[in-house]
């Protein structure tokens, strides 16, 4: 039974990654789970709700299910509402891209945004996907929260994905994660500048709980064009001022109070 959860869970995040459709034998391939057992679990899928399979190419696709249930998830623990009008006064204020990713786990999460770009140049990536802590920074602000011990642990249990998916900065050893780390730890926030992806810059500040537990990071990022290291800085007392807010108002999260 745990096999079949497993793979179950692994056959979701597969298709969420291909929203044009998947044919069984690529799932099967891809995943390495035998041909038959990969039908009996799309089968299953389907008919749960959660997947539904093209009758033009056969291919198996998500359904909304899925979305509607991670948002009612986030609707019911409160997050979008406490967070929200403060994301969005960040993103009239710095004019890019606000984001708040909430700690769960080993993992983080992006769950609410606000777009501050209102013409040109606009990065706006989706939602509800686990950050890489390797090369981002919202995974740099998080680890620098943390004893080097443990942030080197977390970022070798992770590991650092491969070159080619990021940007032509991104770090390639753990040594020079924890550089990120260590800048971000003693600015109190975190920067970065084509790390996660070309022409893309970051910066990120830990969200902590009133007894001191870190429960979420809120980023800001934009193209490197416009939210340049200079920029980032003089944007830095406005991101931590946010960080703040957004931890005093935790408390009417549901969701955040576990975290805490």
């Amino acid at each position: 039974m745990s096999e079949m959860l497993g793979r179950s869970f692994k056959v979701l995040e597969y298709l969420a990654e291909h929203p044009q459709g998947v044919a069984l034998s690529t799932v099967a391939s891809e995943l390495k789970i035998p041909l038959s057992a990969s039908h009996r679990l799309l089968t299953e899928l389907i008919r749960c709700g959660y997947v539904r399979q093209n009758a033009i190419d056969g291919h198996y696709v998500l359904t909304i299910k899925l979305v509607s249930v991670g948002l009612s998830f986030l609707s019911n623990s409160g997050i979008v509402d406490v967070a929200q009008p403060l994301l969005d006064q960040l993103a009239a204020a710095s004019g890019e891209l606000v984001r708040l990713a909430v700690v769960d786990g080993e993992d983080l999460t992006f769950v609410a945004k606000a777009q501050g770009a209102t013409h040109g140049l606009r990065y706006d990536p989706d939602m509800g996907l686990s950050v890489m802590l390797s090369c981002s920074a919202a995974g740099h602000a998080w680890l620098s929260t943390m004893s080097e011990d443990d942030a080197m642990a977390l970022v070798a249990k992770k590991g650092l994905g491969k070159p080619e998916d990021f940007g032509p900065k991104a770090p390639t050893t753990l040594k020079a994660v924890m550089a990120y780390v260590k800048a971000a730890r003693q600015r109190g926030f975190s920067m970065i500048n084509e790390v996660f992806a070309p022409g893309m810059t970051a910066m990120a500040a830990p969200v902590f709980s009133v007894h001191g537990a870190v429960i979420g990071v809120v980023t800001i990022a934009g193209p490197a064009v416009r939210l340049t290291p200079h920029r980032m800085e003089a944007l830095g007392p406005a991101l931590l001022g946010t960080a703040e807010e957004v931890a005093r108002a935790s408390g009417a999260s549901a969701l955040f109070k576990k975290r805490a």
